[in-house]
């Protein structure tokens, strides 16, 4: 990186200056390019009209989560305890991967087959935060919690569509 006070060629993530010792933390952010850019680095995950949350209890089994699912017709249920608070997800590919093959699964307690303290963002959180997440976690669904509770949840499928809404703009 150059140096912007003085010229001199710092190596890459440089904090200082080698040379005049300028910082270079604020010069070296990344800068959105276009109207992606801008949406993705900064407007907040709020702006995704995050779906209601479909919570199920802690003590649910495996056949109360399927049938939530089914009947709110989403991809994922949030895992709350007694206060509310969100302890765990439970998601289409937990059932294909973790239940598929259990003889009478519907009576199973859904807390063993469940994704135990989820990522989360808050609604405040940037989408590349979001979508950082996702990507390196493998995740479809995020839940957005406030204070340990859920409010809501994303998908790569709702960040999806506003990346296409902001290209047909």
């Amino acid at each position: 990186m150059i140096c912007p006070a003085c010229g001199h060629l710092n190596l890459p993530g440089s904090d200082w200056c080698d040379w005049c010792q300028f910082g270079l933390m604020a010069v070296d952010l990344p800068t959105p390019t276009d109207r992606v850019d801008r949406s993705l680095m900064l407007d907040p995950v709020v702006v995704l009209a995050p779906h209601p949350p479909v919570t199920i209890p802690e003590s649910g089994t495996l056949g109360d989560a399927v049938d939530t699912m089914i009947a709110e017709k989403v991809g994922a249920v949030l895992v709350t305890d007694a206060d509310g608070k969100l302890v765990g997800i439970l998601t289409e590919r937990d059932f294909l991967t973790k239940v598929a093959g259990f003889p009478h699964y519907r009576q199973l307690p859904l807390r063993p087959f469940m994704t135990a303290a989820p990522e989360v963002v808050s609604a405040l959180d940037p989408i590349a935060s979001a979508l950082g997440k996702m990507a390196s976690g493998g995740y479809r669904h995020l839940p957005v919690v406030e204070e340990g509770k859920p409010i809501g949840s994303i998908s790569v499928r709702g960040i999806l569509s506003h990346i296409v809404s902001l290209c047909r703009e």
